[in-house]
C-alpha cells in the first residue's frame, strides 16, 4: 500500500485585493442598511395619532410609547375616580414631547432609544412577544417593573428618567395637585384659594 505523502504543497490562499475588499464591504454595508431600513420601517408602522396633534420633537411611535408608559406610571389608586385626572387629560405624552426641544441632541437620542427599548426590547425580556403598546396594562406595569427593578444600571437610569419627565408633566396641571394634597404655590394666590373657578396659576 502506497503512502500518503507528507510534502503535499498546502493550500494555495487566494488574497482579495484591495479594490475587492472595497467592493465586497460595499456590498455588506448597503445589504446592513437595506435590512436595518426594512427593520426601522417595521419597528414604526402602525401607530395613530388623534387627529390634529402635531409632534414638535418626537415621531409617532415615541408619542405613543410616552402615552401609553404615561398611563401605568400616573394610573389611579382608585380606578374610575373622577377627581382624579389621567395622563391623556393632562396631556402628558404633549408635554415630553415639548420638552424634549429643551433637551440637548445627545440626550434626546438616548431617550428615543430608550424608548424603542420599552418598545421592542423590554417586553421580550418580560417574556412577552408583543409590542409594550400593544399589550394590555397589567402586562405593561409588568415591563415597566421589570426595567425599573433591572440589574442593568443604563436600564434602571433610563426608566428613571422617563418617569421623571412623566411625573412633571401629570403634576404641572392643577387637576392632579389633590392627589398628592397639594394645594397650590403660595407666591400670587388668590384669596380664595386656586382651587376657585378661573382660578390658575
Amino acid at each position: 500500500m502506497r503512502e500518503p505523502s507528507t510534502n503535499r504543497d498546502p493550500p494555495r490562499r487566494t488574497r482579495l485585493t484591495r479594490r475587492q475588499l472595497l467592493r465586497s464591504g460595499a456590498i455588506v454595508s448597503f445589504a446592513l442598511l437595506g435590512a436595518g431600513a426594512a427593520l426601522s420601517l417595521l419597528r414604526t408602522r402602525g401607530y395613530a395619532l388623534d387627529p390634529g396633534r402635531r409632534l414638535v420633537a418626537m415621531s409617532a411611535w415615541q408619542f405613543v410609547v410616552v402615552q401609553h408608559a404615561a398611563r401605568r406610571i400616573v394610573a389611579p389608586d382608585r380606578p374610575g375616580d373622577p377627581s382624579i385626572p389621567t395622563a391623556d387629560a393632562v396631556d402628558v405624552a404633549g408635554f415630553v414631547d415639548e420638552w424634549m426641544t429643551r433637551l440637548p441632541p445627545p440626550v434626546r437620542r438616548d431617550l428615543g432609544r430608550f424608548l424603542a427599548v420599552i418598545e421592542h426590547a423590554a417586553p421580550l425580556g418580560a417574556g412577552f412577544a408583543s409590542r409594550f403598546t400593544r399589550l394590555g396594562p397589567a402586562d405593561q406595569d409588568t415591563v415597566l417593573a421589570s426595567l425599573e427593578s433591572s440589574s442593568v444600571d443604563l436600564l434602571r437610569a433610563g426608566f428613571d428618567g422617563l418617569k421623571a419627565l412623566v411625573l412633571m408633566g401629570f403634576y404641572r396641571d392643577d387637576r392632579a395637585w389633590a392627589v398628592v394634597g397639594y394645594d397650590g404655590p403660595l407666591v400670587g394666590r388668590p384669596p380664595s384659594g386656586w382651587g376657585a373657578a378661573g382660578a390658575r396659576p
